[in-house]
């Protein structure tokens, strides 16, 4: 059923007035309860990705890839800077070049995120670097480059922010988040690949800190 522009925007509004009267009739928290209050310990992020990779050496031309990506992130302390996060990504491309390869590239990474504090609470950029392996398959590594013989599991580092806007206690949305991924495949030449990831999606808000 599409719902009309007047209304969603009644719909909006109605959220908008409801959640002001709600916090209008909560009590005000004491100041050591103010200073204390619980928030949300850990997120999930689930995001559409953008990925743009090199082609193989003596090729000039590059390629995009469409997927998605899960990222769970832990805060180590209550009110902390940092986070662990674990991230695992899927993208696929087909018929890349005139040959019509194919290739599918998942990367499956951990590391730490650092949140910067900035004077409006509703933003939250962040940074962060992550290692671990990537895995190809398609026709582009099994048929032209089938001598490829860490396709199956090769080391991976993923280095980059994004800014997460918050819409509730419980949800974000990830406005952007962009990457640079370095994957290390055999290719006889040097060995690595350079992606730059673009993402943005959903972040869910778990726990309390």
């Amino acid at each position: 059923m599409r719902v009309s522009k007047y209304s969603f925007a009644l719909l909006l509004a109605f959220a908008v007035v409801s959640t002001a009267s709600a916090v209008a009739q909560a009590p005000a928290p004491a100041p050591a309860q103010a200073a204390t209050a619980q928030q949300p310990r850990a997120e999930l992020a689930l995001d559409y990705s953008y990925l743009r990779s090199n082609a193989p050496p003596g090729d000039c031309g590059c390629f995009n890839l469409n997927g998605g990506s899960a990222t769970f992130a832990w805060t180590l302390k209550p009110e902390g800077h940092f986070a662990l996060v674990g991230d695992i990504t899927a993208a696929h491309a087909g018929s890349i070049s005139s040959s019509g390869y194919d290739l599918t590239l998942s990367s499956y990474t951990v590391g730490a995120r650092y949140r910067f504090k900035v004077p409006q609470p509703s933003l939250q950029p962040f940074g962060q670097l992550l290692v671990g392996i990537a895995h190809s398959s398609g026709s582009l590594v099994e048929g032209q480059s089938p001598a490829t013989a860490n396709a199956g599991a090769a080391f991976a580092a993923n280095f980059g922010g994004g800014l997460d806007l918050r819409a509730n206690r419980r949800f974000s949305v990830r406005l952007v988040e962009a990457d640079y991924l370095l994957t290390t495949f055999d290719n006889g030449t040097n060995n690595h690949q350079n992606n730059l990831r673009v993402s943005a999606g959903v972040v869910m808000h778990f726990g309390e800190k």
